[in-house]
């Protein structure tokens, strides 16, 4: 089993890892587990205490959940690669450190420093060496506000399975699942199968976008069956699919109660007469997902927007970033699946370790990335979803910034552009710097296609660990 976050590390600070690997889920592992299959000395580092990230996400070891792969899709993936992690940790070939949280990496003469802090409190902090970074750190959902989605109850498509597979709980009894992208079948086919009523899923789009490349699509038929699965599911249990619209508002006091859909038209509009009011006692809601690369960004890694507006790191073809010595692999490269992250892991680790891959792994990514796109374009978010904001609809949930303070610094105040909107009315300078309303900041700031995140620490750090100094760790 993987080493616990509480155990002291023995080696000493001069100790230089071949590759620090940043991040558990599914390409981290998969690229772990490779490299040290190819000869190399692999540290893995997540700010979870279990490997898996959030896609393999595990129950609380003290629910004695019996049957885990319930909850998941392709666990069995998962338990190969957990257990050949566990082999070579016995081996001392991979060290697996949990509840280590990296805040920043740094560029040294023969490598990177890893900077991290350690434990469930971030106790204190260490400083990993290692001559070569692949980063692995997934991504995070994209939410577009709406009146009422600060309700306790609302919460997004991403937590409500998060709940369900870490605490065996659910948000709700009647749950309205909404938003875009095929995060939200999966999520619906979850929540009824753990015994949720679920009366519809509410998407934006109609799903013809993935028709206009059917080759795309047939290159990848394990997607379409995975997606068949879900729909069956729903089926049987009398889940009504609702494309073309959106949860326009939630209602309720202490919490949510109701929320009112309405048909949204090719750029996202609400459609006025369309309005529909569904009862229900929780809402998930999400719109895809956003790579999280600001560790990259802040070393002056090279971007690339993909069709739905998402930015992710540019790389060639061995998964190499524009930085030399930090490679790159699955959602920090646009998202595309758990599939395709374990290939472009397996990919990583091979270039790192400057081998050549089986030509069929290479052909596999390509098909799997092609449909990455496709997904992606057939999901971009509309520009008239700003249409069923109100003026008192709060954005930065964190600084509460309402519509009309960001409008009034884009309309009266003279601000163009997000960070200039920040500046003038704090929207994004709370706890989660911006990644829950960086999107919809960006959006109401102006035209033009968001920048990369960029921020000198990737999560809170105390000031007392920045003073102390970073202790050694192997």
């Amino acid at each position: 089993m993987p080493t616990s976050p509480s155990e002291p590390v023995e080696a000493p600070q001069s100790a230089r890892y071949d590759l620090a690997v940043v991040g558990a889920g599914p390409a981290g592992l998969a690229a772990a587990v490779t490299a040290a299959d190819l000869g190399l000395r692999c540290v893995l580092l997540d700010g979870g205490r279990d490997t898996g990230g959030q896609y393999y996400r595990h129950p609380a070891p003290g629910l004695g959940a019996a049957r885990p792969d319930r909850l998941h899709h392709g666990w069995s993936v998962y338990t190969g690669l957990a257990d050949r992690l566990a082999a070579h940790e016995r081996a001392e070939r991979v060290r697996f450190r949990g509840g280590h949280q990296v805040w920043a990496l740094e560029r040294t003469a023969d490598g990177f420093a890893v900077h991290v802090t350690r434990g469930p409190e971030a106790a204190d902090r260490t400083t990993v060496p290692a001559r070569s970074v692949l980063l692995a750190t997934g991504a995070y959902e994209r939410q577009l506000p709406f009146p009422g989605w600060t309700l306790p109850g609302v919460v997004t498509a991403g937590g409500a399975q998060a709940m369900l597979k870490a605490g065996l709980v659910l948000p709700g009894r009647r749950i309205v699942v909404a938003g875009s992208g095929p995060l939200l079948l999966a999520a619906a086919s979850s929540l009824v199968t753990a015994g949720a009523e679920v009366p519809a899923v509410v998407e934006a789009t109609d799903y013809l976008g993935y028709a206009r490349r059917p080759g795309v699509l047939a290159a990848v038929p394990a997607k379409l069956v995975e997606g068949a699965g879900h729909g069956g599911v729903l089926l049987r249990h009398g889940v009504r699919l609702r494309p073309r619209s959106a949860v326009v508002e939630a209602h309720g006091t202490e919490r949510v109660t109701a929320v009112t859909v309405a048909r949204l038209d090719a750029e996202w509009r609400p459609v006025p007469g369309t309005e529909r009011r569904i009862d229900c006692d929780a809402v998930a809601v999400g719109h895809g997902l956003l790579p999280q690369i600001d560790l990259a960004t802040e070393l002056g890694a090279a971007t690339r927007t993909a069709p739905d507006g998402a930015v992710g790191l540019r790389v060639d073809a061995r998964l190499r970033t524009t930085v030399p010595g930090l490679w790159s692999a699955g959602e920090t490269n646009g998202v595309g699946g758990a599939d395709l992250a374990i290939v472009e892991g397996e990919l990583a680790a091979h270039a790192v370790a400057d081998r050549v891959p089986k030509p069929a792994l290479l052909r596999r990514r390509t098909r799997l990335r092609k449909f990455a796109e496709l997904m992606a374009a057939a999901h971009r978010p509309g520009p008239g979803w700003t249409g069923w904001l109100r003026p008192d609809t709060d954005v930065c949930r964190c600084e509460e910034v309402p519509v009309a303070r960001i409008r009034e610094a884009v309309d009266e105040l003279g601000a163009g552009d997000p960070r200039t909107v920040k500046l003038l009315t704090r929207a994004g300078m709370g706890w989660c710097q911006g990644r829950m309303c960086g999107p919809a900041v960006a959006c109401l700031a102006g035209p033009g296609e968001p920048g990369p995140d960029r921020r000198p620490l990737a999560c809170p750090v105390p000031l007392s660990q920045l003073a102390a100094g970073p202790s050694g760790e192997g």
